[in-house]
């Protein structure tokens, strides 16, 4: 047998492999879906101290978000800032019972878990309220940044945050799992629902996206799958921006419902939340085969 149809074979069974993966993921969530549908409950953070101290205002912030007036938390030594957990287009919480699992047990991270309504029509408002989320968050943990995790739509309203809100001073790294950053070209009859509509390449959120971004904070992680069949084109969910600290990580073999509950992923996103300062631009690779 050739190199070829030996390579074409090797592709098929993989593919073979990783949607019957999906299947057995989308199986096994449709059974939690219906516990996430409750927000979660807010506990008190292993952290104090003031969350606006140090932290200076950004002035070109179209949308300043409002911080609570909310008691600090006595101060407790924390290894890790909180992590906030944002889920995709349709889904909620329960996506991410698996990685949330992973991330508390790795030094008692207090991992927070948020759920934006299903009716949610606009990214741009989506990361208004992700603001004020943080904001409080921030203000009860008295923590002055914050990591975030977004699985696919939840990766591009944290972006927006982050990247035309302001929300820079607040996130220190942000984690996506399968998101479009430059848009997504999939299905095109979901196109009636307008938030889909807003991840399509060359919609106005993804074209304000482009736009520079000097001196964003922010560190950037975006793990992409080689078999995610939601990204068209697959390199759509790498994010390539001039201004941004960003690490594109390559998945090879599970597609886009695998992404936030893989071990080996969850693996990936703790090392990446793990890693201090910032790092220049560059490319690295997971396998799950």
């Amino acid at each position: 047998m050739g190199f070829l149809p030996l390579l074409r074979m090797r592709m098929s069974i993989a593919l073979l492999r990783a949607t019957a993966l999906e299947l057995a993921v989308l199986t096994a969530h449709m059974i939690v879906y219906p516990s996430g549908l409750i927000p979660e409950r807010r506990i008190p953070g292993p952290t104090g101290g003031s969350p606006s101290a140090d932290v200076p205002d950004v002035p070109d912030s179209p949308h300043p978000p409002h911080v609570p007036d909310s008691p600090a938390l006595p101060a407790l030594p924390a290894p890790h800032p909180p992590a906030v957990l944002l889920h995709g287009f349709v889904d909620n919480r329960s996506v991410f019972v698996l990685l949330r699992r992973a991330l508390v047990r790795q030094g008692g991270r207090h991992v927070e878990s948020l759920n934006y309504s299903p009716l949610t029509c606009d990214i741009r408002t989506a990361a208004e309220l992700l603001g004020r989320h943080v904001e409080e968050i921030c203000a009860r943990t008295g923590r002055q940044r914050i990591d975030i995790v977004g699985h696919s739509l939840g990766g591009l309203i944290a972006r927006y945050y982050v990247q035309r809100l302001g929300g820079d001073r607040r996130v220190r790294t942000l984690v996506t799992l399968g998101t479009p950053h430059a848009g997504t070209s999939v299905a095109p009859l979901a196109s009636a629902h307008p938030i889909v509509r807003q991840m399509r390449p060359g919609s106005a959120v993804i074209e304000e996206l482009r736009l520079p971004a000097p001196g964003c904070r922010t560190r950037f992680v975006s793990f992409w799958s080689d078999l995610d069949q939601i990204m068209v084109p697959l390199e759509t969910a790498r994010l390539e921006h001039p201004d941004l600290i960003a690490r594109n990580v390559r998945v090879s073999g599970i597609g886009h419902l695998a992404l936030p509950v893989h071990p080996a992923v969850a693996a990936g996103i703790r090392e990446a939340l793990e890693a201090s300062g910032v790092e220049a631009e560059s490319s690295d690779a997971v396998s799950v085969a």
